[in-house]
C-alpha cells in the first residue's frame, strides 16, 4: 500500500471515530450533572494552581462593591479554579433569578467553558458555582468605622477579669481593647501569640460581625467575634457575659492559643519541610480555618484517612503551589465531606481581605506585609 493511500485511509478512520465520540461528548457536555459535588470529586489537584488569588479577587468583588458586582442585583459565575465565566443579572425573585443561572449553566458546558453542569434550586448548589453580589451585610466601610471607633455608638469602657479599660468619659474604639487585653495577657504569660495576631483578630471582627456588639447569626454565634455557646463555655463564661466584648476578645485569644497548641504538630508532621515562610504562611492561614471550622477537622485535613489525600499530595509537590492554594485546595477538594462548605472556602480569603482593608487603616498594625492580597 502506498504511503499516500496509507495515510488517507488513517484519516479516514480518524475522522471515523471523531464523528463516532465528538456526539457522545459533547452530549456529555450538554446533559446536567447530578450534583456539584461530581465536578469537585473529579477534579485533579493540580487544578488548585493560582485558586487562592482567583477566588481573593471574586469575593473582594463581593465584599467591596467593585467590578462586576458595582452593582448589587446580580450573580456571578466561577469553575472549579474560582475562574469568572460570567454573570447574570437577577430575575424578579429568587426562582426567577435561579432559571437565568441554570440557564446560563447549560450555555456555558454548550460553548464549551466548562465540562459539565449541575442546575441548582433552592437549597442545591448548581455548577457553575454562583456568588451573590447583593450581600448588605458585607459592608466593609460601615464595619471598620464600628473596630475604629470613628462611629462613636461602637466605643466601649469597662473591666473584666481584672482588667480595665477607658472610661464612661474617655470611651476607647474596639482595637485599643483588642491592643490592650492582648498585652496585659502576653503580660501575665496567659497568651504567646505573637503579636501579628492583632491584624488576623481585625479581619475576623470586620467579617465575623462587622464590629456589632449584638451581633447573633442563625446558628447562635454570639458578639464582636461571633463565638459559638460550646466555645463560650469552654472560656467558662456565665451567659450575661457571652456578648460583653472585653469577654469576646479574651476568649478569642484563648481559644487561638489551644487551637495553636493542637494544630501545630499535625502541621509539622505533614508540612513540616516548607520552607520557612511558605510554612509561616500557610500555617496562619490554616489556624485561621481552624477558628472558623475547628482545630479537629482543620488537623484531619492533614492526618485523617478520609481527608488528607489533598493534603498529602501538596505536601510532596509544594513548589508549584502558593501557601493560599494549599490552604484551600485542602478544602476545596473535600467539600462536602466532615461539614466542610463553600463557607469554610470563603472564610480565608475573607478574613484576609478584611485584614488588609484594616491594615490600609490602621497605622502600624502588627501582621501586616507590604504585597497586597
Amino acid at each position: 500500500m502506498g504511503k499516500f493511500r496509507l495515510f488517507a485511509l488513517l484519516f479516514a478512520m480518524a475522522s471515523s471515530a471523531f464523528a463516532q465520540n465528538a456526539p457522545e461528548e459533547d452530549q456529555a457536555r450538554h446533559e446536567a450533572l447530578e450534583s456539584w459535588q461530581q465536578v469537585v470529586r473529579a477534579s485533579p489537584y493540580w487544578i488548585s494552581q493560582g485558586v487562592f488569588n482567583n477566588l481573593v479577587t471574586l469575593r473582594r468583588w463581593v465584599l467591596t462593591g467593585e467590578s462586576y458586582c458595582a452593582r448589587k442585583e446580580r450573580h456571578i459565575l466561577f469553575d472549579n479554579r474560582a475562574t469568572f465565566l460570567g454573570y447574570i443579572d437577577d430575575g424578579e425573585n429568587i426562582e426567577a433569578t435561579q432559571e437565568r443561572l441554570n440557564r446560563e449553566r447549560a450555555a456555558l458546558a454548550k460553548a464549551g467553558r466548562v465540562d459539565g453542569w449541575a442546575p441548582g434550586a433552592q437549597g442545591r448548589i448548581g455548577y457553575p458555582f454562583a456568588l451573590s453580589c447583593n450581600q448588605p451585610e458585607a459592608r466593609l466601610d460601615q464595619s471598620l468605622a464600628r473596630y475604629k471607633g470613628t462611629d462613636e455608638s461602637a466605643r466601649l469602657w469597662g473591666t473584666w477579669d481584672g482588667m480595665r479599660i477607658g472610661s464612661e468619659q474617655d470611651q476607647v474604639s474596639l482595637h485599643e481593647a483588642i491592643v490592650q487585653v492582648y498585652q496585659d495577657r502576653v503580660t501575665q504569660n496567659r497568651v504567646s501569640l505573637p503579636e501579628e495576631v492583632l491584624s488576623t483578630l481585625a479581619g475576623k471582627i470586620l467579617i465575623e460581625s462587622g464590629g456589632r456588639k449584638q451581633a447573633h447569626s442563625a446558628a447562635d454565634a454570639r458578639g464582636v467575634l461571633q463565638l459559638s455557646v460550646s466555645a463560650l463555655n469552654d472560656c467558662e463564661l456565665d451567659e450575661r457575659f457571652h456578648f460583653h466584648r472585653m469577654a469576646q476578645i479574651d476568649c478569642s485569644l484563648r481559644l487561638l492559643e489551644q487551637n495553636h497548641r493542637n494544630l501545630e504538630p499535625a502541621f509539622k508532621a505533614r508540612f513540616g519541610h516548607l520552607p520557612t515562610d511558605k510554612a509561616n504562611e500557610l500555617y496562619a492561614l490554616l489556624l485561621i480555618q481552624a477558628y472558623h471550622g475547628g482545630v479537629g477537622r482543620v488537623a484531619g485535613l492533614m492526618n485523617d484517612p478520609t481527608t488528607e489525600a489533598a493534603a498529602s499530595y501538596f505536601a510532596r509537590h509544594h513548589e508549584r503551589f502558593s501557601a493560599g492554594d494549599i490552604a484551600l485546595g485542602m478544602v476545596f477538594h473535600n467539600l462536602g465531606r466532615n461539614q466542610f462548605g463553600f463557607a469554610s472556602l470563603y472564610y480565608v480569603t475573607d478574613v484576609g481581605i478584611a485584614t488588609r482593608v484594616a491594615c490600609a487603616a490602621i497605622e502600624d498594625l502588627p501582621g501586616c506585609s507590604a504585597e497586597p492580597l
